[in-house]
């Protein structure tokens, strides 16, 4: 696979999306959580998205619960929680494994893409984050603590 147009991932209701129906636009990439010391930066990422957003930038939240039981809920669950609670109008998409042995196809071409810390191929916790351009190809990894605020001077200059 040459880009991210080549995935799709079913979103929070189940339904298949080809990350092709974002071709042109910038994409952010998160593993999320709900019961994560990290889970208010959907506060940031929901801010990043709504001011970027006619420029052509896309928030997308994968839900994982592989990093201490932080995302037990089910598909209704999160969505309830994200919508009350942080006001999230981003796509979000079902609950994913984003290491091992079961992990979605995205998400393993997205670390090899962009390894981490340390040449890390592996996540290490929730909202890590991965900024892909208009054409497709991963500009960068985030760690975790990496708020969406500390990305904004990246995604301007991919914004364009």
């Amino acid at each position: 696979m040459s880009n991210i147009y080549d995935f799709s991932a079913k979103d929070i209701d189940g339904n298949d999306v080809s990350l092709s129906a974002y071709k042109g636009k910038v994409m952010l990439l998160v593993n999320v959580a709900s019961k994560c010391g990290f889970t208010p930066q959907y506060t940031g990422l929901e801010a990043m998205y709504r001011k970027h957003q006619q420029q052509g930038l896309v928030v997308l939240g994968f839900p994982c619960d592989q990093f201490g039981h932080q995302e037990s809920g089910d598909a209704e669950e999160i969505k309830n929680f994200c919508s009350l609670t942080y006001d999230v109008s981003f796509p979000m998409f079902a609950k994913i494994d984003v290491n091992g042995a079961k992990a979605h196809p995205l998400w393993q071409w997205l670390k090899s893409e962009k390894s981490g810390f340390l040449g890390t191929e592996a996540i290490k916790w929730n909202f890590t984050k991965f900024l892909v351009d208009k054409s497709g190809q991963v500009v960068k990894r985030y760690a975790p603590t990496d708020t969406p605020e500390k990305i904004e001077k990246d995604l301007a200059a991919v914004l364009g």
